[in-house]
């Protein structure tokens, strides 16, 4: 199973602040979209928790739309979101592949976290995948937005859907799958 991961945070490093994760399934057989995964977090508990603000990041929030920044609103604490999305993970084979949009964004900000929180990375570091080198390999290929830009689950389902996309249109789908058999499980 495919799980396209996508995070809003108050930073860009790998330890930013996150206020935000969203998640979708992707079946690269069937190039549906699958369970969703969506919570805001507590800016205040993300940086308690040894999340780092950045102000160029926070200046960049205070641009984006209302419906954007009132998203972030609200939220609950980080290990808690943590806790609930590595259940939400346990529902799927230890061997899912998590794709996030950036080799050293989405997924290495994640895994920082649950350092953070001393709480184990619910998936194996070898199944990280970049969805933006993809992406990149293939601009002639338009993204359709869903939803809110900037909204972690909109976000997420929107690249997944792009990402299937691409893989219907250029055949990935079948290589995809002979680059993992080769891979330890």
């Amino acid at each position: 199973m495919d799980v396209m991961l996508d995070l809003e945070t108050m930073g860009k490093g790998p330890s930013a602040a996150i206020v935000a994760i969203g998640a979708v399934e992707m079946d690269f057989e069937t190039g549906k979209l699958g369970r969703e995964f969506y919570r805001v977090i507590n800016l205040r508990t993300s940086v308690l928790d040894g999340g780092v603000m950045d102000a160029d990041t926070v200046m960049w929030w205070l641009e984006q739309s209302e419906p954007a920044r009132a998203a972030l609103q609200q939220g609950e604490e980080l290990w808690k979101v943590l806790h609930d999305f590595a259940l939400w993970l346990e529902k799927r084979p230890r061997s899912v592949k998590m794709w996030g949009n950036g080799a050293e964004f989405d997924n290495v900000i994640l895994s920082q976290a649950y350092k953070n929180v001393e709480k184990e990375v619910p998936w194996q570091y070898y199944n990280n995948r970049c969805y933006r080198t993809v992406k990149n390999l293939f601009p002639h290929i338009e993204m359709e937005r869903v939803g809110a830009h900037h909204n972690a689950l909109d976000d997420a389902k929107s690249q997944a859907e792009h990402l299937l996309g691409i893989i219907r249109t250029v055949g990935l789908g079948k290589r995809l799958n002979l680059l993992d058999s080769r891979l330890p499980a």
